[in-house]
């Protein structure tokens, strides 16, 4: 692979779109195969299929909080791909709650999607199984997510403290001029 192409990689929104382009891709091979392909190959080929999603799905959500920690501009994969670059308004304060309810639908629908697939391909105890690591799953990535908004705007007030207090001393060093 030519370093250009590795370059573009460089960039975390870059390799965000790639991640969750192979998660949505094996997220819908999981259910066409679980659907569509009989017997055991069908069943071997979604459970496999949709446990790679769910990797994914968490690796893409520590990768994001490890981000959003060293300050990183991403406000997720809608903006990404819309390439918004619009600029949040002082009066906007608190937890990023439209990314809150994005990342919420999106983890609905797929918790939805898998546990109806599940329901259809897997019986008996697999099913019960395929439940309870579903479910932890889709509250592991809640809890990222809710970690990475609250991490934000903690974030964002400090540095709104920081640029307050800034300002009093200055106005206090200009006062004993």
């Amino acid at each position: 692979m030519r370093t250009t192409q590795l370059n573009r990689l460089a960039d975390f929104g870059t390799r965000s779109i790639v991640t969750h382009a192979i998660m949505a891709l094996s997220l819908v091979s999981a259910i066409t195969a679980g659907l569509f392909v009989g017997g055991e190959l069908g069943l071997v080929s979604f459970v496999a299929l949709l446990n790679f999603t769910a990797g994914l799905w968490i690796a893409q959500s520590i990768h994001s909080l490890g981000h959003a920690r060293d300050g990183g501009e991403y406000s997720g994969i809608l903006d990404e791909l819309l390439e918004r670059t619009e600029t949040q308004s002082g009066s906007e304060r608190g937890l990023d709650t439209g990314r809150l309810a994005r990342l919420g639908t999106l983890i609905a629908f797929v918790t939805a999607v898998s546990l109806l697939t599940s329901a259809q391909v897997l019986a008996g105890q697999l099913f019960s199984i395929a439940v309870v690591a579903i479910g932890s799953i889709a509250l592991v990535t809640a809890i990222t997510g809710f970690l990475i908004s609250l991490g934000t705007a903690y974030d964002e007030s400090t540095e709104r403290w920081d640029a307050a207090a800034d300002r009093r001393r200055r106005e206090l060093a200009d006062n004993r001029e």
